[in-house]
């Protein structure tokens, strides 16, 4: 396990140990949705103060995801931990049309998330490594973009057995009316995850982004 801080879940005691133990057992025990987020407010403060896309909207959906402890839940040893706070590997393109992954770590304000993380990925591409500890990626949030496509549905790769990382991908922007909207997917394991919980992340990475195109004063 990361050195990240944790707790174990009281199993004896646990509202939804039925629905664990139940969907703990499925091949396939995943759930998840995408559905369009407004970035219209956001995307205009990128673009006028030139900020990193992928980051700010990175920053915005690790905040969000954070907010919702089953998101930060993971199962480990048939039981579940739930960790303080969960970090972010994501996916970073290479120049040869492959990608590596990168971890960013939290900041609490975007500026300081920013630059860590473009620090972060130059790192990582020199290193152009997909290899990760299975122990040190428990706690993480696994984040990838479609820049390419403005999509409405995700099939997404999942290992077997089944692992407990949400994972979130972004796709391409698009406008409709006077809004910008972009696709974001969500998806976790139903053993520990139910609808409400993925409504939350939702409605989360709005409040997250009204915050960032508040400007630094609408950062917490």
């Amino acid at each position: 396990v990361s050195q990240m801080a944790f707790r174990w879940l009281d199993m004896d005691n646990f509202p939804r140990r039925a629905h664990f133990e139940y969907f703990s057992g499925l091949a396939y025990p995943y759930v998840g949705t995408t559905a369009n987020v407004d970035i219209t407010g956001a995307l205009k403060r990128i673009k006028e103060e030139k900020l990193p896309f992928f980051l700010t909207i990175c920053y915005c959906a690790a905040r969000a995801a954070n907010g919702v402890p089953e998101l930060r839940q993971r199962i480990k040893e048939g039981r579940i931990v739930e960790f303080n706070q969960c970090r972010v590997s994501h996916t970073v393109a290479l120049e040869d049309g492959t990608f590596c992954y990168c971890t960013l770590e939290n900041e609490p304000a975007l500026a300081a998330y920013l630059e860590s993380g473009r620090k972060t990925q130059e790192e990582a591409k020199r290193k152009a490594s997909i290899e990760e500890d299975p122990d040190e990626s428990l706690e993480k949030f696994f984040v990838s973009s479609l820049p390419w496509l403005s999509y409405t549905a995700l099939i997404q790769p999942v290992p077997s057995p089944a692992d407990s990382n949400p994972r979130i991908t972004f796709g391409k922007y698009f406008t409709q009316g006077e809004r910008v909207l972009m696709p974001v997917t969500l998806l976790c394991n139903h053993a520990l995850v139910d609808g409400r919980h993925i409504a939350a992340f939702y409605h989360g990475m709005e409040r997250e982004l009204a915050a960032v195109s508040a400007g630094p004063e609408g950062e917490a």
